[in-house]
């Protein structure tokens, strides 16, 4: 239908046709590669909508929403949508036009563009396309400052929600908009850490913005709460980060504060295992992907081993230390053979405990 509708040559129904690539990205998991050069500039069209009544944000939200919708199931060409985000998004951020769901979707189809390019790339590596990457790389973080951005916006929407609200609460009553949008954030961030490959001090605000959201949640948004978690694991395996950011931001007392809780969940759990193996690769310096990486880590040596003394010290006084230490042969021989992970019934590892 949108292909019928989009090769009309009279009497073509533009409202139609949005609706129809709203519906079709909203409802399909993976969308057709061929439908990508259509559907991506008329939503765009809509989104660069810049009047200021109320019918037109609601059609501008949901044309971002859609686009957000795309997800990572699919690469999309950057002559398609580069300048228009672009746009839109630092329009938003001289003029604050777009609802926050609207704008955090801006953001979150751009940093899935980043995810398709590096998965493409991870196979067919060239010059031209780690141009790209690295043109988005400087887009998303130091020209539209998504991490500043994103530490911002979080803040903002933790006033707007009742952290005290209980979980069978919110089931008998309606989803709060800021809950659905604060939960968006750290997916977006773990997408773009897990391959932004450039070291950037900003990545520390942006930890800190989610440890906080974290434990804002703990006790009763448990959803959000496994969010920040994911978001914290990608980061300790990330190039882009610094391993002393995730002591600064308090990312690693807070993961250790939730391996304490009294009832464990087991997929939250199970997060906190891999984030300190990964954590713990990191400081013992056998995470190396490239030579450059390894010859950076030599040169830090000094400094290394204080962070590693610190975090290894915090891991002893929770009693976790001998217990991650001795995951790490297994872990690795899982990861090797089966591209595996831990258990969901990670209970099963606290036998020493």
């Amino acid at each position: 239908m949108i292909f019928e509708e989009n090769e009309k040559k009279e009497k073509k129904n533009e409202k139609l046709l949005v609706d129809l690539c709203e519906c079709y990205h909203f409802l399909s998991k993976v969308a057709l590669m061929d439908l990508f050069p259509v559907s991506v500039p008329i939503l765009l069209k809509v989104a660069s909508n810049k009047e200021e009544s109320e019918e037109v944000q609601k059609e501008v939200e949901m044309a971002l929403l859609a686009l957000s919708s795309i997800g990572k199931n699919g690469e999309i060409e950057q002559k398609q949508y580069l300048n228009e985000i672009k746009e839109i998004i630092k329009y938003h951020q001289d003029h604050h036009n777009l609802t926050r769901l609207a704008y955090q979707s801006a953001l979150e189809f751009l940093i899935c563009r980043f995810y398709d390019s590096n998965v493409k790339g991870s196979f067919f590596v060239n010059e031209r396309r780690r141009a790209k990457e690295e043109k988005l790389e400087e887009v998303i973080l130091n020209e539209l400052h998504f991490a500043r951005e994103a530490r911002r916006e979080q803040e903002e929407m933790m006033k707007c929600v009742d952290w005290k609200r209980r979980e069978e609460e919110k089931e008998r009553g309606k989803e709060v908009p800021e809950e659905f949008v604060l939960v968006k954030w750290p997916r977006a961030s773990k997408i773009f850490l897990r391959f932004y490959r450039l070291k950037n001090e900003e990545f520390l605000v942006l930890l800190s913005s989610v440890e906080r959201v974290f434990q804002a949640a703990k006790e009763n948004y448990r959803d959000i709460c496994y969010s920040c978690v994911c978001m914290f694991d990608v980061a300790a395996g990330s190039k882009g980060v610094k391993v002393d950011h995730l002591l600064e931001s308090g990312a690693i007392d807070a993961v250790l504060e939730e391996m304490h809780r009294s009832t464990l969940e087991s997929r939250v759990t199970k997060k906190s295992f891999e984030f300190f193996v990964n954590v713990s690769l990191r400081t013992k310096g056998i995470a190396f992907d490239d030579d450059e990486e390894e010859e950076e880590y030599r040169k830090e040596e000094v400094k290394r081993k204080i962070i590693k003394r610190k975090m290894l010290e915090k891991m002893e006084e929770e009693g976790y230390e001998d217990i991650i230490i001795s995951f790490h042969k297994t872990f690795g021989f899982i990861r090797k053979k089966f591209h595996g992970e831990f258990s969901l019934n990670v209970e099963d590892y606290f036998v020493n405990v």
